[in-house]
């Protein structure tokens, strides 16, 4: 799993919640308290203590209600402990409050995704790149898809990738052999994949196409390689 974007909108969700502003209507004593409160949280960050850090947020979302960088925040925070379950929830109740958060799309995405929940995940996935146009969310709905069997779905994404000008540009990592991680394109990735669906769907000719043009792009793309070799014994 991908976890940069996630990393990154922390990091952004996390600036934001040291210099926000608290509304005017807050009493001078709320106020103090809020400062204090993310002061200690930023320190916790520091120290790595995620547990105060995770309480602070619980003390500042229970003071400040409306303030929904606070609850993103704590829904980065399990992401990144790797609390799948916790995150998942959290990120959901931010998205029944503003379905255009897109931290808790992307979280809520990726969390599902690794509790195995792939029909839930999908919709997250397909919602944050039609709010972002994040071309790596369009390939995790294509890889969903697929994984879900719904081919013409992700055939239809795949097509979307290939065609996109940056997807030639932008990365993705995939495990070797060896242990070790390799990057690749995009689209490289995308046509990877539209090999993929077309072994799944016995259709060797084109399988082995998109296979080879995945190949031309990135010679050692190891995992295009070992699909090639799959797809040859159709």
């Amino acid at each position: 799993m991908n976890k940069v974007m996630i990393i990154v909108a922390m990091m952004m969700v996390s600036a934001t919640l040291g210099f926000a502003q608290d509304k005017p209507a807050e009493t001078e004593t709320v106020q103090k308290r809020n400062e204090l409160d993310r002061k200690i949280y930023q320190l916790a960050l520091r120290y790595n203590d995620l547990a105060v850090a995770r309480m602070k947020l619980f003390e500042l979302i229970e003071r400040n209600p409306t303030n929904i960088t606070y609850q993103e925040t704590l829904t980065s925070l399990y992401f990144e402990a790797g609390q799948n379950t916790s995150a998942a929830v959290s990120a959901l109740d931010i998205l029944e409050r503003n379905d255009k958060s897109l931290v808790a799309l992307e979280v809520a995405a990726n969390s599902l995704e690794q509790l195995g929940a792939l029909d839930k995940a999908l919709p997250n996935f397909e919602r944050h790149y039609l709010l972002t146009n994040n071309l790596f969310s369009l390939y995790k709905t294509a890889y969903m898809q697929y994984s879900l069997n719904r081919q013409d779905e992700a055939l239809n994404s795949i097509n979307m990738l290939v065609k996109a000008p940056k997807s030639s540009e932008e990365k993705v990592g995939f495990p070797k052999a060896d242990n070790t991680n390799q990057e690749v394109s995009l689209k490289a990735a995308a046509l990877n994949l539209k090999g993929m669906v077309y072994m799944y769907q016995k259709n060797k000719p084109e399988a082995i196409a998109a296979l080879n043009q995945a190949l031309e792009l990135q010679a050692d793309f190891e995992l295009a390689k070992e699909n090639l070799k799959e797809a040859n014994k159709l």
